[in-house]
């Protein structure tokens, strides 16, 4: 889902635990083409370099301006602080073109997604286990964690709707239930409890996945008459 439902460089799928929205906190407006452009880019590749080497505690304004060779009034104007530049790398991360790959099972479908996931997560630095992380620090980083974990979902319920047509699946299944099924080992056990990668983890918990969902055990409630 970018590389994890959910991230830059990750595609893939989060908790609460969030703080309070700042009120006066706002997404950067979009400006197509041209120098504010290259600007962005060369600040957002900057954040993502800052915070997988430092992590948020050692991600600055100042650090990123160098960094992205343009002048620190530059990044305060557009974003103002930190919050602003990870609300916007990950703003960024869902303006991409990513699907879920078509393996013509929904078994291998899961697996491919929970291979993405896997990798993006283990990868050293991994931004997406640090944009994760900050999400519980920044007000804003945490709203546009959220939008991003609401597109991946979206974009991965073609999924379960290929697998429904194919047959594979009751046709009223949760596509949200089953895929945080599939794919919540991988953070369970990579980034809660830290354990080593396990080559096998993704196609086991797409495999236990697909069986239970086979069995109806995500199906939607019958609408009363």
């Amino acid at each position: 889902m970018t590389h994890t439902p959910g991230q830059p460089d990750s595609r893939a799928v989060p908790a609460g635990g969030r703080p309070e929205p700042v009120p006066c906190a706002t997404t950067p407006e979009r400006r197509p083409g041209g120098r504010t452009a290259r600007v962005r880019a060369q600040v957002l590749d900057a954040v993502r370099a800052e915070l997988g080497e430092h992590g948020y505690e050692g991600l600055t304004v100042e650090g990123v301006a160098a960094r992205a060779g343009v002048h620190r009034t530059t990044v305060y104007r557009r974003w103002e602080d930190v919050g602003g530049l990870l609300a916007d790398v990950l703003d960024a991360a869902g303006e991409d073109d990513w699907e879920p790959t078509d393996t013509g099972s929904l078994r291998g479908d899961l697996t491919a997604l929970n291979d993405e996931i896997q990798e993006s997560l283990v990868a050293r630095p991994s931004v997406p286990r640090a944009l994760m992380a900050a999400a519980f620090r920044s007000a804003r980083a945490a709203e546009a964690q959220q939008r991003l974990w609401e597109d991946r979902y979206a974009r991965c319920e073609t999924i379960v709707e290929r697998a429904v047509g194919r047959g594979e699946l009751p046709a009223r299944t949760d596509a949200r239930s089953l895929l945080i099924a599939s794919t919540a080992p991988l953070y369970h056990q990579l980034v809660l409890l830290g354990t080593a990668p396990d080559p096998r983890l993704p196609a086991r918990a797409a495999t236990t996945a697909t069986l239970a969902a086979a069995a109806g055990a995500f199906g939607l409630p019958v609408p009363e008459e």
